[in-house]
């Protein structure tokens, strides 16, 4: 049986972060790891082909809706669906042999296979047994077990995937054809992303959704100002609706919906479906139970700083509770070696920020106004439009805003939702900021370069106290 320090089971971002870390710290690691390719869910089917496709259909589209000859670029483009998914694959790829790289830098050892849990041995060592494609199995030990093994779409109930009508993320980021009308269930970050990249590309995107509202926890101003910007480019929305059934055909498919609020069933006639109703942690056959751990809905529950309640057993990741973002993940793999290896690990969740990558883009921190609301902390408000943002306005991208929420007697800046041009990028300046407990003016007095986007992080917090230079 080989040994190690610590033995990872999942190499999607927890794990491959919290491989990398230890063996930078000197100990001796082994990642469990059943896929062809490092990089789990996000790298292989998630985060990175959908922010290819994205990208690519976002300039085609500028290219075939009229942007481009707005900017006296006259063209006329045509899709060539098969190069935009090779040149997807092409990119994952790249990354997840940087991983493999890293991994070699870092003396992490790949075990590839399918681990599972399989108690302690006499000496208090954690076992995880490796089944490997050829079905041979090993056994490795070790003094620490991180469970890293991510999460899985969330089924629905009447609607079955079978990966050719009815499809999940990952089929939905590798159709063949453009749909000519693509129905999504479920108006969450995922279904958003994926609608955006085929409405660009020429289908028709319908959007089905149980409650009354896209995005449920987003700032309730920014979801809807989202909502009309989808609606504006051609989404269509049908809220309050429970889908019942689907019938999945050579052609096409039909969904059975009914008012959540009760009411007459309809129709619903699409080429594709997409199910994207959000994801659950991936628990299934860890042998859990060996060790006393028994998972609930939300995963493996941390107890305390990625502690599972037993010795020697670790959490991190979309496995267990908190938002499945892959840098939550990355952010808890580090700090959760750190722990192990005797160091000041930490995580602060309440400055996890949130992006969603359509155009314009929405990226969120910290407390929403209705929550603040709810808590009843009192609270200014600083916001200003992409409108009156110099470079955003010479670039034709005015639409959105950017809004800051801070404490009405301290000034700390307590929450920040944008909604327009690059503000997934630009988030950052505020997780920075909200990391050192600045407030509203420290970010008004900071000098930022013009003509630049980032002036309206500036102007926004310039507003809470109402000196916003805004014409």
């Amino acid at each position: 049986m080989a040994q190690y320090d610590v033995v990872i089971i999942g190499g999607g971002p927890g794990g491959y972060n919290a491989a990398i870390r230890a063996g930078q710290l000197g100990l001796k690691v082994a990642v469990v790891e059943g896929r062809e390719t490092l990089g789990g869910v996000c790298l292989n089917v998630g985060c990175m082909p959908s922010k290819a496709l994205l990208h690519a259909s976002e300039l085609y589209e500028a290219a075939a809706g009229g942007e481009f000859a707005k900017l006296g670029i006259e063209v006329k483009p045509k899709l060539n669906l098969a190069q935009m998914m090779d040149q997807k694959t092409e990119s994952v790829t790249a990354l997840t042999k940087g991983i493999e790289f890293l991994f070699k830098k870092n003396k992490v050892e790949w075990v590839k296979g399918w681990g599972r849990i399989d108690g302690h041995t006499p000496e208090g060592l954690g076992k995880v047994v490796v089944k490997a494609a050829d079905g041979v199995e090993t056994t490795l030990e070790a003094k620490d077990i991180i469970v890293a093994t991510g999460s899985e779409p969330t089924p629905l109930p009447g609607v079955a995937v079978d990966g050719k009508r009815i499809v999940d993320s990952t089929g939905a980021l590798s159709l063949s054809e453009v749909p000519g009308h693509l129905v999504i269930i479920g108006a969450g970050v995922i279904g958003l992303e994926l609608g955006s990249v085929w409405r660009r590309l020429g289908a028709e995107v319908t959007v089905v959704e149980f409650l009354d509202r896209i995005c449920p926890g987003m700032d309730e101003e920014t979801a809807k100002t989202f909502q009309r910007s989808l609606t504006k480019q051609g989404f269509k929305f049908q809220l309050g609706q429970k889908v019942t059934a689907a019938k999945a055909s050579a052609s096409g498919v039909e969904i059975t919906m009914e008012p959540v609020k009760g009411g007459e069933a309809q129709t619903l006639a699409a080429n594709y479906v997409l199910v994207a109703i959000g994801r659950r942690p991936f628990t299934q056959g860890l042998g859990l139970e060996t060790v006393g751990i028994v998972p609930d809905k939300r995963g493996v529950i941390s107890n305390d700083h990625f502690k599972t309640g037993v010795g020697g057993v670790w959490v991190v990741g979309d496995v267990t509770s908190g938002p499945m973002l892959a840098h939550k993940a990355e952010d808890e793999g580090v700090a959760c070696i750190e722990l192990i290896a005797g160091k000041a690990g930490h995580v602060n969740y309440d400055l996890i920020p949130a992006v969603i990558y359509t155009a314009p883009e929405v990226a969120t921190v910290g407390q929403t106004e209705e929550e603040l609301k709810a808590a009843g902390v009192a609270y200014k408000v600083g916001k200003f439009p992409f409108t009156a943002n110099s470079r955003a306005k010479i670039n034709h991208e005015g639409e959105g805003f950017v809004k800051v929420l801070a404490d009405a007697k301290t000034d700390r800046i307590l929450g920040v939702h944008m909604i327009g041009p690059n503000v997934g990028d630009m988030i950052a300046e505020y997780c920075v900021a909200m990391e050192f407990s600045a407030s509203s003016e420290d970010v008004a007095r900071t000098c930022h370069p013009h003509p630049t986007r980032s002036e309206a992080l500036r102007q926004a917090a310039m507003g809470v106290e109402g000196w916003t230079m805004q014409a």
